[in-house]
């Protein structure tokens, strides 16, 4: 199987977060709007920049009423401690395979290093989920190893630099646990992860060692030669690189340019170390003509890319700072080019670009952009969470800012009637690619005719999505 199913696995868009460039922000602004911009209260008076101060203006999407519960401080959740003296994780050394550095893999190699990479880290426990139906089975584990964030994109509220970086006893317990409960893949999340790149060295090979498909999300400004080589060497699976601009600017400083050494150094490392990397890139109302370079970019070099739309944060994040006057906001009066570009990406899509966006998701964004989704199947909580830097846990990214007391690392509380009630009502207002993937994947007539055409294809390489 080739390599598509690994390239969507951080999303929420993430899925996603500042090095993600998945939580992002949208907003309308013009006194016409959908019926679910009406009810979520998302306009303002100014064609320009959104008046908060309005008394029907609120700085999140979600309904007002779960908001609250949500964020109720009698359910503030409770951080991981440690049992007696701390764990350590295990110094991992430089360099275990000298060989891989000077050794380029074959195509039938690369090939089959992801065929096996996906059976056992995606194949395997999907199955076992399905057997264990009722149990907390994450097929994904999101570690957010860092919120601190070395970059300040603009639409971007999913950091906070005075929130402490994860250690190593709630690094390997999570590690440990996610192994018990089945999990295989575990993404690397911030902030910027790599602002502790030693840690995420030790994290990787840790969990590589005990068979996790590891996965990197950085913006690529500390994914220098040396530490592609240490985390390639130890067994990193997936680099999501997030770039939103070619050049460097104020408002979007994920820039392919300033980073271009790193970029072509990851890319010739690819058939080293054999991991996977691809871009990942958020649209904004100011880079429509950035989106369509840098997708040709990926395309002349053999690279996915990936997109998102720009989101409201799900719950209020008062640690935001440019909730109010930001150019890189989503307006009315810019649908019509988001459509074209959107447009312009499903033909590509349609000419074979690699893109772990299906072309229907592709599609949806312009009724995300405009206020709301028709409801899909939500699995995290289920088959999907984060894990924060304090060893709680969380459904999905969108509620990491919440109180609720979803647990913590090896004592989970995930109530599957408080998870279907909540679901409700985030569920239209969300846009996840992967936990819409993961959701469909426990569809048994989706998963029959996927197979289907896997078949009809005699199995070389993955044909169309779930």
């Amino acid at each position: 199987m080739k390599n598509w199913i690994r390239l969507v696995i951080e999303k929420n868009a993430f899925i996603s977060s500042s090095c993600r460039g998945t939580l992002s922000k949208r907003i309308l602004e013009k006194p016409t709007r959908s019926a679910a911009a009406e009810r979520r209260g998302l306009m303002s008076n100014n064609p320009s920049v959104r008046n908060l101060s309005a008394p029907e203006e609120q700085k999140f999407r979600l309904d007002e009423n779960l908001h609250l519960k949500l964020a109720e401080p009698a359910l503030k959740r409770k951080p991981l401690t440690p049992k007696g003296e701390p764990l350590t994780l295990p110094d991992p050394g430089f360099p275990q395979h000298p060989e891989r550095k000077t050794t380029v893999m074959s195509e039938k190699e690369y090939q089959r290093v992801q065929r096996m990479l996906t059976i056992k880290a995606w194949g395997l426990p999907y199955a076992k989920s399905r057997w264990y139906a009722k149990q907390l089975r994450p097929i994904v584990g999101y570690l957010f190893t860092e919120y601190k964030c070395n970059l300040d994109c603009h639409y971007c509220w999913a950091y906070n630099n005075t929130v402490k970086g994860m250690t190593e006893d709630t690094a390997k317990r999570s590690i440990d646990w996610l192994e018990d409960i089945g999990c295989r893949v575990l993404a690397l999340m911030g902030g910027e992860p790599l602002l502790r790149w030693p840690f995420v060295h030790k994290v990787t090979d840790y969990a590589a060692k005990k068979g996790f498909f590891v996965y990197l999300a950085t913006n690529g400004r500390l994914l220098r030669p040396k530490v592609i080589d240490r985390l390639g060497d130890s067994g990193l699976a997936v680099i999501n690189l997030a770039v939103d601009s070619v050049d460097e600017r104020p408002e979007l400083p994920k820039a392919l340019n300033p980073i271009k050494e790193n970029f072509e150094y990851m890319v010739k490392m690819q058939r080293h170390y054999g991991y996977v990397s691809f871009l990942n890139i958020n649209i904004t109302r100011i880079n429509v003509d950035d989106v369509k370079e840098l997708t040709e970019i990926g395309r002349s070099y053999n690279l996915a890319t990936d997109y998102h739309i720009n989101e409201s944060p799900m719950m209020e994040q008062q640690h935001f700072k440019h909730q109010d006057e930001n150019s890189t906001f989503i307006t009315p009066e810019d649908y019509p080019k988001i459509d074209a570009l959107i447009d312009w990406l499903i033909d590509k899509h349609d000419q074979g670009y690699k893109m772990p966006n299906p072309k229907e998701q592709l599609a949806n964004m312009k009724n995300m952009m405009r206020g709301s989704v028709e409801p899909w199947p939500c699995r995290a909580g289920q088959n999907t969470l984060i894990i924060r830097e304090d060893g709680t846990l969380a459904p999905c990214f969108p509620m990491y800012g919440a109180s609720h007391n979803w647990g913590q690392v090896e004592s989970p509380s995930f109530d599957l009637v408080q998870l279907d009630e909540m679901k409700k009502s985030c569920n239209t207002t969300c846009f996840s690619t992967l936990n819409s993937i993961v959701g469909h994947c426990y569809n048994n007539a989706r998963i029959l005719k996927w197979i289907g055409k896997q078949a009809k294809n005699r199995f070389r390489g993955v044909t169309g999505s779930i």
